[in-house]
């Protein structure tokens, strides 16, 4: 169970995200072999430097399925079919219902782990691309209940060859930490969006770069959107069911501010000052968070097995301890048939982590 050392790729998908892959990764020599329906999309990433056209003549060390959500899976079950790759992973923005259609398709999903860069552009296409794309942002991973630990290793090379942040987590944790970051915000961009639609040319030169950064995203892609908000979409549905009930709310503490007695109007501004409060307090736990100093983390060093379904355990673990995995290595243990998992956690947490795991017998270091 050595370390991962990729020389090669398969790119399939060679849209912004796609090629932003290939692109970083040809930056530090691996050669990467390309791949899409559209074969003149591949030609022009490929004249980006990207990569070439040209099949692999032996299995490449990873294939990165770079399609939207509802096509990883049939994708990721024809490639294994060819035996193009010895590892797999994806770049889709939704993990739990691919990942359960793979395992459907009888899929290895030992040989596959999901993946998800926090990184984009209002516009797609490999002319779009950028091999500094994902520098500095969070690329989360979603293991298999078997993912296999040289699968992890090959993914987490991947991340840290694309320069991003590594977070281990499950599918469906992952689904609900989009939606809320990033899937409802976008139904809510362009809700807002949509109201420009109706008004007068008078109205809208009035907008200033508080509607703009509020609308932003409303720009990118509907079709991709619709593909991603479809693969989320009962969890997204629930998130904006809040939304809803919090902005009745406010419609009902404004029309009290506005027709009430004074002491329903106090009331009302009193309401809605909470949620300005409230708001200005989120909006701190975000801001400027893609700009910030790395954190310093402590290490909880663990020894694991080969046995398949191992790493999922580990990580079942330290979420049911209710400790996050902010970052992971693992390397060979010489002279063990084993491997040590270096889990880098905040500090503070080392030591609760520590006790939880050997709770749940796992050996440490």
């Amino acid at each position: 169970m050595g370390a991962a050392v990729m020389h090669s790729a398969l790119v399939i998908g060679t849209g912004l995200m796609g090629t932003s892959v290939a692109l970083a990764l040809r930056a530090h020599a691996v050669t990467v072999h390309l791949r899409d329906v559209d074969p003149g999309a591949a030609r022009t990433a490929a004249s980006l430097g990207a990569g070439t056209e040209l099949p692999p003549s032996r299995p490449v060390d990873l294939a990165v399925v770079a399609v939207p959500p509802p096509h990883v899976a049939r994708v990721l079950a024809e490639v294994q079919a060819e035996g193009v790759a010895v590892h797999h992973t994806d770049l889709a923005s939704v993990k739990a219902e691919p990942q359960q259609e793979a395992i459907n398709l009888g899929c290895d999903t030992s040989r596959y782990i999901g993946g998800h860069p926090m990184a984009g552009a209002a516009h797609s296409g490999p002319l779009k691309a950028r091999a500094d794309l994902f520098e500095g942002r969070m690329w989360a991973l979603t293991p298999t209940a078997d993912t296999g630990t040289e699968t992890l290793n090959t993914a987490l090379e991947l991340v840290a060859l694309c320069d991003a942040v590594p977070v281990v987590m499950q599918a469906a944790a992952h689904d609900r930490a989009v939606a809320l970051v990033s899937h409802a915000p976008h139904v809510v961009a362009s809700l807002v969006a949509m109201r420009m639609e109706g008004a007068g040319e008078r109205e809208v030169s009035l907008a200033g770069p508080g509607l703009r950064d509020l609308t932003r995203i409303a720009e990118a892609d509907p079709a991709l959107w619709l593909d991603i908000l479809g693969a989320n979409a009962r969890v997204v549905a629930g998130l904006l069911e809040e939304l809803g009930a919090d902005l009745e709310r406010v419609v009902a503490a404004l029309r009290a501010a506005a027709d009430g007695d004074a002491a329903a109007r106090a009331a009302g501004l009193t309401a809605v000052e909470d949620v300005l409060r409230r708001g200005r307090s989120g909006r701190a736990r975000i801001s400027g968070k893609h700009d910030a100093q790395p954190e310093r983390f402590e290490l909880v060093t663990v020894v694991i097995g080969d046995q398949p379904g191992e790493l999922a355990r580990l990580f079942a673990d330290a979420g049911h301890a209710g400790v996050n995995i902010e970052d992971v290595r693992i390397e060979h243990a010489t002279g063990q048939p084993a491997g040590l998992v270096h889990i880098s956690v905040t500090p503070g947490l080392a030591a609760p982590l520590s006790k939880a795991l050997r709770g749940q017998g796992w050996r440490q270091r």
